[in-house]
């Protein structure tokens, strides 16, 4: 064996899963140790395993190498501030960035906040490329230094995807690489106040040995780049794939580093996109934006309940207005059913876009309270325009167009409904009633159907016929004698 040899790599005698690096000195450098890591919540094991122990996913343990002594070898420790008296801390003015749509505004609480972390997910192909990149076209429009990262694309390809959405602002700069190193290079060059990765998965550390996107190295680049963000104050908006269950893709930890985490939802077969607030540190959860995709790009929805209820039919049996509550903003949808005689043993119940469980709850209250006999009928419910309701709000309409179909009775078109169904069948009241009743009055509606309880509050405050219902049996007969 030659002398001049840097370095040699011998098994270690105490394990056989644990190699060491030694220099030709004998002096141990490190030593590496392979372990099986579970790629959906980090559990390690010695060796693979079909199903983690710890989250119970099938085939999510992947191989790693990690580094055992010396861990912290590199590391700089910087001294935690000390203790202060909350009443001597001063608050500073928040300021936010206006991007220009308003859609999007709203889903961050107002603006882009200086020095937060945002995360965008939602299905490949649904458009989080395109509503970014016209995102930070719009605030370097305003002088914002903002720079564009790209682990998939090269710079041509984003550029032409520019000149469709006819973004070309001086201040906007592109970067393609996947080294985190070399991209912290670029910041340092380049300063931007605005920074965008796409995607997260794509980045890796040279000081982790393992693959890109794996847990390991999703967790390190997202803090090195939180600490990089939270010093200099600068917005970093992050883009992450999504697993076939359409949750994001790496560890949970991912979603509780950032302060806004949203998902953007949406069928590609259909033409409206929904960007959904699901953690928010600077506004509030579950405020929703509402998008059109065009042939140049994202386009915002103002009146999204027009939309919802554009193309609703007259005089059909099955279908009804509810008013839900998407965060901040009411919103109407129409709610269709359609009850038939089943062929099966077992009737199916098939929803989209609302819980199939409540419906099946729904059904037997239907049955048992209502004096409807189901248990022999196939249930098909549809929220139109393709939203997503799990809100209790939904539950008076999801009775009313149920025995509409079932009685092959419709209900008045000028009806809209909300409210929460127990299990005794009482009709219980829910919040923001007079901001759900405020916005139907806007779309043309003159009579609505709500909890008996929430009337009294709202005598004189809204122009429109209130009827109320404490019972099943007193909704039924409201809207069928």
């Amino acid at each position: 064996m030659k002398e001049n040899a840097c370095c040699l790599r011998l098994n270690s005698i105490n394990s056989k899963n644990t190699t060491s690096t030694i220099t030709p000195g004998g002096i141990e450098l490190a030593r590496q140790r392979t372990v099986f890591v579970c790629q959906s919540c980090g559990y390690k094991a010695p060796k693979w395993l079909g199903r983690c122990p710890d989250c119970g996913v099938w085939n999510s343990l992947v191989e790693e190498l990690t580094e055992i002594g010396h861990q912290d070898k590199g590391r700089r420790h910087h001294p935690s501030d000390r203790p202060r008296r909350i009443d001597t801390v001063t608050m500073d003015k928040e300021i936010r960035h206006k991007t220009g749509l308003s859609e999007f505004d709203r889903t961050l609480g107002g603006g882009v906040v200086p020095g937060s972390l945002v995360l965008i997910g939602g299905d490949p192909g649904i458009g989080k490329s395109t509503l970014i990149l016209q995102v930070v076209d719009r605030l370097a429009q305003q002088g914002l230094r903002t720079l564009y990262i790209s682990g998939e694309e090269s710079v041509q390809q984003i550029k032409l995807r520019a000149q469709r959405l006819s973004a070309d602002s001086a201040e906007l700069y592109l970067l393609t690489g996947t080294c985190l190193e070399d991209v912290m290079d670029g910041l340092d060059e380049l300063a931007p106040r605005i920074i965008v990765v796409d995607s997260i998965q794509t980045i890796f550390t040279e000081s982790l040995s393992s693959a890109p996107g794996s847990i390991g190295q999703v967790r390190e680049v997202t803090s090195r780049l939180m600490n990089m963000a939270k010093s200099s104050n600068r917005a970093l908006f992050l883009i992450g794939h999504v697993t076939k269950d359409g949750a994001i893709a790496g560890p949970k930890v991912l979603e509780h580093l950032v302060d806004t985490v949203l998902y953007f939802e949406g069928d590609g077969s259909q033409m409206y996109r929904i960007l959904r607030s699901v953690k928010n540190r600077f506004g509030p959860t579950n405020e929703i934006g509402v998008f059109e995709m065009m042939d140049n790009g994202l386009a915002e929805v103002g009146n999204p309940s027009r939309i919802f209820l554009e193309d609703r039919a007259n005089d059909v049996s099955g279908s009804v207005v509810i008013s839900c509550m998407e965060g901040t903003r009411p919103l109407l949808v129409e709610i269709q059913a359609l009850v038939c005689p089943s062929s099966l043993a077992i009737p199916r119940r098939t929803t989209i876009g609302v819980d199939p469980n409540r419906v099946n709850l729904l059904a037997a209250v239907l049955t048992r309270r209502g004096g409807l006999n189901l248990s022999d009928k196939d249930i098909f419910i549809n929220v139109a325009g393709g939203i997503k309701i799990d809100e209790p709000a939904i539950d008076l309409g999801v009775i009313s167009t149920v025995a509409s179909s079932f009685l092959n009775k419709p209900i008045a078109r000028n009806t809209v409904t909300f409210g929460e169904v127990g299990l005794s069948g009482e009709v219980r009241g829910v919040s923001h009633t007079e901001t759900r009743l405020k916005e139907a009055v806007k779309l043309g509606f003159t009579r609505g159907v709500v909890s008996k309880k929430s009337i009294k509050p709202l005598k004189g405050k809204v122009y429109i016929e209130l009827i109320g219902v404490s019972s099943i049996q007193d909704l039924l007969e409201v809207l069928f004698r």
